[in-house]
């Protein structure tokens, strides 16, 4: 089949809320209106804080705003093998490292720097990159240590990656960044620092299953909150680096609550089942957001 393909994605780690309701219909309305699909997608692979239950409660809130989706619905947790198979490319092409360090040694080594009146990288999120001695140890060294059951994460060589993909990295966005930006913008995954690719116990990581499964699924228009636009730099850097197709992307406007802040699941904001059981209907969210 060929045309537009759009997907929601939500992780079953809590209720969704009316930030992922907007999400999900504009999905479904730009597929509508470009005659394209529209795909489900559960983002499970944090298999300790996703469940079953939760899973389910996502179908029955979408089902409830109306919402209907192509089956078989994709769950990252049945492709660990997949996930496992890109990882182990990157391996091979001596982009990722293992990396040792725990988050007090992290915070004492940016301690140190700060003490010596040496400023640390942040990334896009406010977050401290990681150091980066570890690129620099030798086979011998991370097998030693991963073989002694040390816990470890494989980060990406941030530069060696962009000197392997090129700097010459765009992506068209119809949408806006958090400044405005739209059209042709440049990646700029260096910001991020040597972001995770995968860990111990889970094959992969937010960057790399999202860019792993929207190619899979052969989604052509990523539509999603504006708060992962800078977090397209790293999926277009792996899109390169695996030779992966390019979706046009769309960031949209985020719901906020009444503070100002991102709707968030940690927040215990108010789920569409909350506004359900206070008599919200499916419409009346449509009509709330304008959508």
């Amino acid at each position: 089949m060929t045309g537009p393909v759009f997907r929601f994605a939500p992780s079953p780690n809590g209720r969704l809320h009316l930030g992922h309701a907007y999400s999900a219909l504009l999905n479904q309305k730009m597929a509508t209106e470009s005659g394209g699909r529209f795909l489900l997608r559960i983002e499970d692979i944090d298999t300790t804080r996703c469940t079953a239950e939760l899973e389910q409660a996502i179908y029955d809130d979408l089902h409830w705003l109306g919402l209907c989706w192509e089956e078989p619905v994709r769950r990252q947790s049945d492709h660990f093998d997949d996930y496992r198979k890109a990882l182990q490319q990157l391996i091979a092409m001596e982009l990722v490292y293992p990396a040792f360090l725990s988050r007090g040694e992290v915070r004492a080594r940016i301690a140190a720097a700060r003490a010596e009146g040496r400023d640390w990288p942040l990334d896009p999120d406010g977050t401290p990159h990681y150091p980066t001695e570890e690129r620099y140890l030798s086979q011998k060294e991370q097998q030693t240590r991963m073989a002694s059951g040390t816990p470890f994460a494989w980060r990406l060589n941030m530069a060696k990656a962009i000197e392997t993909a090129g700097s010459d990295l765009f992506w068209q966005e119809s949408g806006a960044g958090p400044s405005g930006e739209t059209g042709l913008i440049r990646a700029e995954p260096a910001r991020w620092g040597d972001v995770v690719i995968a860990r111990k116990e889970t094959p992969t990581s937010y960057h790399l299953s999202v860019t792993l499964d929207d190619a899979a699924q052969a989604i052509t228009h990523v539509v999603r909150g504006r708060d992962l636009f800078h977090a397209t730099s790293v999926h277009r850097l792996l899109q390169r680096l695996l030779d992966l197709p390019e979706p046009l992307y769309h960031h949209h406007d985020l719901i906020l609550a009444e503070d100002g802040h991102k709707l968030s699941k940690s927040r215990s904001d108010t789920s569409l089942a909350a506004l359900r059981a206070q008599g919200w209907t499916a419409n009346d969210i449509r009509v709330w957001l304008k959508v």
